[in-house]
């Protein structure tokens, strides 16, 4: 990496060469499909991941190595798995002249991702009572369960109320997510499937 720290994931991933960006794209790929409302950052110049506000795993590329730093816990816990790799405080060396371990990332950001609260994230703050009563009885426990639904449909919802409608945004967007789009055809609805 050269000159000023990079703004962004994909900042910090283009000034790599072709083959280790894909090696960085890949990693950042399993860490995103196990811990799906973690959010992404640049923290002390390098790829980071927090969940529920805290650290959870971060990941830089180096000349000869990939460096995966999981925060104690996740070290400590695959310590078996890492055991063949150079290790330093809280840093473990992926060596680029090997296969880069993804599966045994993969089980430390998950097991990171879980430790943190996973996808129980309290996406119902600032509701009303009779709101978060109406989410559990439909089964919506997540912000990822949420964003399959449209406002509309979770409008319907006995107790929710259009105040709810924001908050539930809001914790949808800092999680990458939206509700579901509907759009009006003739006089009827069809639910858009996919996220923006």
């Amino acid at each position: 990496m050269k000159g000023n720290p990079p703004e962004s994931f994909d900042a910090y991933i283009g000034d790599f060469p072709l083959p280790v960006q894909k090696i960085l794209k890949s990693i950042r790929q399993t860490i995103k499909k196990v811990a799906p409302a973690a959010q992404e950052s640049i923290s002390y110049g390098m790829p980071a991941y927090k969940h529920n506000g805290k650290p959870m795993i971060y990941f830089a590329g180096y000349e000869n190595h990939i460096g995966l730093y999981a925060t104690p816990s996740g070290h400590a816990t695959f310590k078996k798995e890492l055991s063949n790799y150079k290790q330093g405080k809280g840093s473990v060396q992926l060596p680029l002249a090997q296969p880069v371990p993804l599966d045994l990332i993969r089980d430390i950001a998950k097991f990171r991702y879980e430790q943190l609260g996973g996808d129980k994230t309290d996406f119902t703050k600032g509701l009303s009572a009779p709101a978060k009563r109406a989410l559990e009885s439909a089964g919506i426990k997540n912000v990822r369960q949420l964003s399959k639904f449209s406002k509309e449909n979770i409008l319907e919802l006995h107790g929710i109320g259009k105040t709810a409608i924001p908050i539930l945004e809001a914790a949808l967007k800092e999680n990458g997510l939206a509700f579901k789009k509907i759009i009006p055809v003739n006089s009827s609805w069809i639910l858009i499937t996919h996220s923006p």
